[in-house]
């Protein structure tokens, strides 16, 4: 049966060609010469039938580890967390499933709203004044911070620190290069910013500070001092924070950040081998018309009733290409959705629960780590991630680990060879006592 994904019949295929005043698909490509044009035979599987497809395809994908057949302690910026059931029953239906953006506010009055809410919820959580409707991931969002930064204090230099997530800082570089901006890197001492080096590099053409609450390490920055050497002169101070550590820790706004960004993942998005997720970006009121994407705004209509609307778009297809602040043209509406609804689903009470939970599991499972005569790397306060070091490979305990059911953790030695041996570990709540006792259990297994 000749049926192709996407079916045409030789009868369409015939009417499409008369239409265009060609007499085959061959006739299509006369004007390019014969000499270089592909004569041989590609180097693929012939086409399968969609059923025969979808059962090769199956069979790859069963190969993947995943989180629902292994207990996972595999963090390093995505995060095995709990999602209300309820979060796949709202983001499936079509009027949000399908919707992109909202431009027609008479008709999109529900996709509004929840970027609405989602903006007003990343606002309490961080303790800013407000949020756009989100970004592509909390990398990118990081970028746009440093380039608000530059374009708002017209200063060339980028300091951010090596305890920020090396994806991260890697796209920032390229951001940078396109805007001639200088980015340097402060090196980490004891799992956070080293503040001597911090302050060592301040001057007058700095134009942001960034670091990570918590960093990649899991250690918790202390953001108050950071501040103070971040704000001299017309320095901007960024923060990269996990969104669900806030329900426990004191938000950037209150340590005086200028730009909080991050990642929603931990909120009703799963791991997704990576992605998609979806980004935020929450400032100050006085830096409200620089915010990269769209911003919506509650108003009432000619009735007095409720409504949402667009308002700020500092984007170019919207305003002057040179006074754009951004050329980012899409969000992540679905995902942000999801994650308000995760957020709702959970209230103040139910983040903070949460929050407290990754906290007390994973020291526990440190404790249980010290017990079995691992060290863990730095002793200062952590969230849910911690650096162990071990006498082999990372690459070969985790390949162990994965034969008993296991992901284990993030190998630091790729990113930091100062680290090598050493693994990142996170523990979410939803890892049961159990499962930690079954990781140290294998960890001491191996090391026997």
């Amino acid at each position: 049966m000749l049926h192709r994904y996407l079916p045409m019949t030789d009868q369409d295929k015939k009417e499409m060609l008369q239409t265009i005043g060609v007499s085959s698909v061959d006739e299509l490509f006369a004007d390019i010469p014969e000499s270089v044009r592909f004569q041989g035979t590609y180097n693929i599987k012939e086409a399968a039938s969609e059923s025969e497809l979808v059962k090769e395809l199956s069979k790859l994908s069963a190969k993947n580890a995943n989180v629902k057949e292994h207990s996972s302690f595999l963090g390093a910026g995505v995060y095995d967390h709990y999602m209300p059931i309820i979060v796949d029953h709202v983001i499936s239906r079509s009027e949000f499933y399908t919707a992109y953006t909202p431009y027609q506010p008479e008709i999109s009055q529900g996709e509004l709203q929840a970027i609405f809410e989602f903006q007003t919820m990343i606002c309490e959580l961080t303790g800013m004044d407000v949020a756009n409707s989100s970004m592509y991931d909390g990398g990118t969002a990081l970028a746009e911070a440093a380039m608000l930064s530059a374009g708002q204090t017209k200063n060339k230099k980028i300091l951010v620190s090596a305890a920020v997530h090396p994806e991260s800082r890697d796209v920032l570089k390229t951001y940078a290069k396109g805007q001639y901006l200088e980015v340097i890197e402060i090196p980490a001492k004891e799992g956070v910013t080293d503040l001597d080096a911090l302050s060592a590099h301040m001057d007058s053409d700095v134009a942001c500070v960034l670091v990570q609450y918590p960093n990649f390490f899991g250690q918790i920055e202390p953001l108050k001092e950071i501040e103070q050497i971040a704000h001299q002169g017309k320095t901007m101070f960024v923060v990269s924070s996990n969104p669900l550590a806030l329900g426990a820790l004191t938000p950037p706004g209150s340590f005086g950040a200028d730009i909080v960004v991050g990642d929603a993942q931990p909120f009703g998005i799963p791991t997704q081998f990576g992605g998609p997720h979806c980004g935020y970006f929450a400032t100050t009121a006085k830096l409200m018309r620089k915010i990269p994407g769209r911003l919506v705004g509650q108003t009432t209509d000619e009735d007095g009733k409720r409504g949402f609307v667009l308002t700020l778009q500092a984007r170019e297809q919207h305003i002057r290409r040179d006074k754009a602040t951004s050329n980012i043209c899409s969000n992540q509406a679905l995902n942000a959705l999801a994650a308000s609804v995760a957020m709702t689903a959970l209230g103040k009470k139910g983040v903070k629960e949460m929050a407290l939970q990754n906290i007390h599991k994973a020291r526990y499972a440190m404790k249980a780590l010290q017990e079995k005569g691992f060290s863990l790397v730095f002793t200062g306060p952590f969230f849910n991630e911690m650096v162990v070091v071990f006498n082999h490979s990372v690459t070969e305990i985790n390949d162990y680990l994965i034969s008993k059911g296991i992901i284990g953790g993030y190998d630091l030695g790729r990113d930091y060879p100062e680290l090598e041996n050493h693994m990142l570990i996170a523990v979410t709540e939803l890892r049961t006592k159990q499962e930690i006792d079954q990781l140290v259990k294998e960890l001491g297994d191996f090391h026997a």
